[in-house]
């Protein structure tokens, strides 16, 4: 669609993003079985997480209360739709359908639930965005059979997968199988994303990393989501089904070769072999080298073959927060940023967090994605994680209002360099709890929640200066965004 230079597309989805395990809470409510979010203790920026699966009591899991979104969603919704939202990105919690994940039949409860949810989103007319498993899979399962690198957890998830597309795809056209899928490509990814759990009271982050393992995991994953695709092409010719990373942008430190060697492997793996895979229906050439060097032996059958080329996506999702620095040079300063550390850049900013605020990498991405897939692309999370402070029942978040307003001028930059970007969520659209550490206090949203660290609190929705920023931005079709005013 042609739109006028400075401004988005007329039907362009402005909306915010959450998931299930960081909002919900009532997570052991009305069926709802334990998923491994909810074994996941508080932490911090210094100490990180630890998983419990005894969920022994003397621990804090902020998954049990999250933001009380499972109580208070029709309050918020009205909250985004008043905002402006056009669309609502969201998960559902696997285990408040299948409590174990191997149940023969549903958990009526909790479809009654989503279907109440997605009708609320319609209500305001806003176009849910659902990712079918964000960070959550069943603690059973995680136990049972060592997450994903058991494949007897394909059918289930595809049983899981069916269920909930059958049930609402008369509310639901856009699905996400898997949350950040290129999160396996590093050991981050081996709890969250693998749902790996070694033993009782492991770090999210594993003591002793498994490549191996990690990558069977993520085959795994590839199949079940291209069975996603083919399942709900053939079926539901309206719905559309895409993929998501979590965008790394990683630039080489220097000019020496070297440097700009290794920021090419690292874009390779850990964003291109992902999308590959989901957007071309096949392995890479280049993931040969890396298996044989890394001593990864992937069998990829016939059959397996076929499904990953007849279940290819229809977009390219992403996250994005910040950039990093590569280089094989000693002695630099790093940077960290929600688990992912690189080498710090001496010409950007960073959060409280570590977080080395870029924008210019976000146009970058987008340029990129697009020249290599040329299909629709979709910011699915982006925002400032700070602390925000009360005064006078008033919260002037002015840096996010400016990190959000730098960011979405790079999506318009990206527009006019003529890539076709269809929506922008922006992540923790409400104040919720975050996945790295648990903390409520470090805040993303555009309102205010109130709760601390621990759930204590009122509970009240306060919208920040951001929400009224935000809802210009919507209004003028992000024309508000090189300048802001607040419109009394």
């Amino acid at each position: 669609m042609q739109q006028d230079k400075g401004s988005f597309p007329d039907d362009f989805l402005w909306g915010g993003a959450v998931s299930a395990c960081q909002t919900e809470g009532s997570w052991n409510v009305n069926g709802k079985g334990a998923s491994i979010a909810d074994c996941m203790a508080l932490g911090d920026k210094e100490e990180g997480r630890k998983c419990f699966p005894s969920l022994d009591k003397k621990y804090i899991y902020p998954s049990h209360y999250g933001n009380h979104f499972y109580e208070h969603y029709e309050e918020d919704i009205k909250l985004f739709a008043e905002a402006g939202f056009r669309c609502f990105r969201m998960s559902v919690a696997w285990t408040r359908i299948f409590p174990t994940g191997e149940e023969e039949t549903p958990n009526q409860a909790g479809l009654d639930y989503y279907r109440s949810v997605f009708e609320t989103c319609r209500k305001y007319k806003m176009e849910p965005i659902v990712t079918i498993l964000h960070y959550d899979l069943p603690l059973a399962l995680a136990m049972k059979y060592e997450g994903w690198s058991n494949p007897k957890l394909i059918p289930l998830y595809e049983k899981y997968a069916k269920t909930i597309i059958d049930e609402y795809a008369d509310l639901v056209v856009y699905w996400i199988p898997f949350n950040e899928i290129n999160g396996l490509t590093l050991p981050l990814g081996t709890v969250f994303g693998g749902g790996i759990i070694e033993k009782e009271g492991c770090n999210i982050l594993p003591e002793q990393d498994d490549m191996e393992r990690r990558y069977r995991c993520l085959h795994h994953q590839f199949l079940a989501a291209a069975w996603v695709s083919a399942y709900a092409h053939e079926k539901y010719p309206h719905i559309r089904v895409g993929t998501m990373i979590a965008y790394y942008c990683t630039y080489p430190y220097s000019c020496r070769p070297e440097d700009v060697r290794m920021a090419q492997e690292h874009h390779k793996i850990h964003n291109l072999f992902c999308l590959d895979v989901r957007l071309k229906g096949k392995y890479p050439w280049y993931m040969k080298k890396f298996f044989r060097e890394n001593k990864i032996s992937i069998t990829c059958s016939k059959e397996e073959k076929e499904l990953l080329q007849k279940g290819t996506a229809d977009f390219c999702g992403f996250s994005y927060y910040f950039s990093n620095c590569i280089s094989g040079q000693q002695g630099l300063e790093s940077s960290m940023g929600n688990l992912m550390a690189g080498v710090k850049n001496p010409y950007l900013k960073q959060s409280e967090w570590g977080w080395q605020i870029d924008a210019e990498g976000l146009r970058i991405a987008l340029n990129e994605l697009y020249g290599r897939y040329e299909v629709p692309l979709m910011v699915l999370e982006n925002g400032l994680g700070a602390r925000d402070h009360i005064e006078n029942g008033k919260i002037q978040d002015t840096y996010r209002i400016a990190y959000l307003k730098e960011h979405i001028n790079a999506v318009k930059e990206a527009l006019e360099d003529g890539a076709d970007v269809k929506a922008y969520t922006a992540w923790g659209c409400i104040d919720l709890v975050g996945v790295s550490t648990g903390e409520m206090d470090k805040r993303y949203g555009i309102i205010y929640v109130d709760f601390d660290n621990k759930g204590n609190g009122s509970g009240k929705r306060i919208p920040k200066e951001s929400y009224y920023w935000y809802r210009q931005v919507i209004e003028s079709g992000g024309k508000e965004s090189l300048s802001y005013e607040r419109k009394r």
